[in-house]
């Protein structure tokens, strides 16, 4: 089991949640439907965000797992399931409250006179919105205690060595094949891409991903052959590329004839689920080759990702909402908008997260003593 930190980790889940934060700067130009959306749309925008869909959520999902893990550390499964409840229950609450009906209030500004009005309205509905992602991980990690606590426990030893067997002799990326199946079976049934725990081919798909990291976290064998193979998997990752963007592009009319609608959706499933496994453990490869460093400014970036989640969407809402009606073009949008919403969020974790216990609390940071600005 690893026993020592992992820094990679650690800016895997920063540069993931930065991610997050960049996707949803360009959705209100990229055509698709967001809370607020731009009078026109960039193409190129939407090309491009459709590749990296595939793998920045089931990265942070892997990561998740790993930390999971992390946080079972030296604790009972009583202790553990207390720390998600202060972790991620008591931020949902607090941001479905909080967070989120300024959200809904500028997305729906012209059925409101003012906000207080619309508060009441927009609660009772429990809205979740992007919180989904720490919904769905409090759910998952509560339901997975056992398998955690059997990962690292001497019971697992003949599973966990079959695994590494397999990953020897057919590598990693033959993982995919049960992700595969996973995602055309579940589409049948649950064709929605709704991220909410009970749309099964949404949920099943990220709990392979955090399952994968609880498998990771518990077996370093495993570790090292992401890093041997890493360019192995960065090969696999152009080939995967140039594939999916093959049928991306490739004129419906070309195959309608051929195929049904149904099987064409088939093979988006198959050609998105290759990018996305191959990509997940060409950066888990890399990552451990080139990000393993400690860092001062880790440390506190470390600190800050999880309120810079929490708090990123409503920001980015609220600003937005005015930047999108200035008549300038779309790239100077969305520099006024990343800047101003990037700036805003630090002003406020700064000055009105970081200093006190409560909202510490409320955001899911641990609570520390700070003494004249110190810890």
């Amino acid at each position: 089991m690893i026993q020592q930190r992992r820094y990679d980790l650690d800016w895997l889940r920063v540069i993931s949640v930065f991610a997050v934060f960049l996707h949803h700067i360009l959705m209100p130009f990229n055509g698709d439907d967001f809370h607020i959306m731009n009078t026109t749309h960039s193409k190129f925008l939407d090309d491009t965000m459709v590749y990296f869909e595939q793998f920045r959520l089931p990265l942070l999902f892997l990561v998740s797992g790993v930390g999971t893990v992390y946080a079972f550390s030296k604790r009972t499964w009583l202790a553990f399931a207390l720390e998600r409840v202060k972790r991620l229950l008591v931020p949902l609450v607090f941001g479905v409250l909080c967070i989120v009906p300024p959200q809904v209030y500028y997305e729906n500004i012209i059925n409101f006179s003012s906000f207080l009005e619309a508060y009441n309205s927009i609660v009772i509905k429990f809205k979740v919105n992007h919180l989904w992602f720490i919904e769905n991980l409090f759910i998952i990690s509560i339901l997975f205690i056992p398998f955690v606590m059997y990962c690292r426990s001497n019971k697992s030893n003949k599973l966990k060595n079959t695994i590494v067997k397999l990953s020897k002799q057919y590598r990693m990326i033959s993982w995919v094949i049960l992700l595969l199946c996973i995602r055309i079976i579940t589409k049948e049934y649950f064709p929605s891409n709704e991220k909410s725990i009970r749309n099964l081919s949404s949920s099943l798909y990220f709990i392979f991903f955090f399952v994968s990291g609880v498998i990771l976290a518990t077996n370093n064998e495993l570790w090292k052959l992401l890093h041997l193979r890493r360019k192995y998997n960065l090969r696999l990752v152009l080939v995967f590329t140039l594939i999916f963007y093959g049928y991306y592009f490739m004129p419906r009319e070309w195959i309608a004839p051929y195929l049904s609608i149904k099987n064409r959706w088939r093979l988006w499933y198959i050609v998105s689920v290759l990018v996305s496994w191959s990509v997940v453990i060409t950066i888990l490869g890399y990552g451990k080759e080139y990000l393993n460093k400690e860092s001062r400014l880790l440390v506190k970036l470390n600190e800050a990702v999880y309120p810079f989640y929490i708090l990123h969407q409503t920001i980015i809402i609220i600003i937005g909402y005015y930047v999108l009606k200035l008549d300038i073009s779309i790239l100077f949008k969305i520099l006024i908008l990343f800047f101003s919403s990037f700036c805003s969020i630090i002003l406020i974790y700064m000055t009105l997260i970081y200093p006190f216990k409560l909202t510490r609390f409320l955001f899911g940071m641990k609570i520390k003593r700070i003494k004249n600005g110190k810890k």
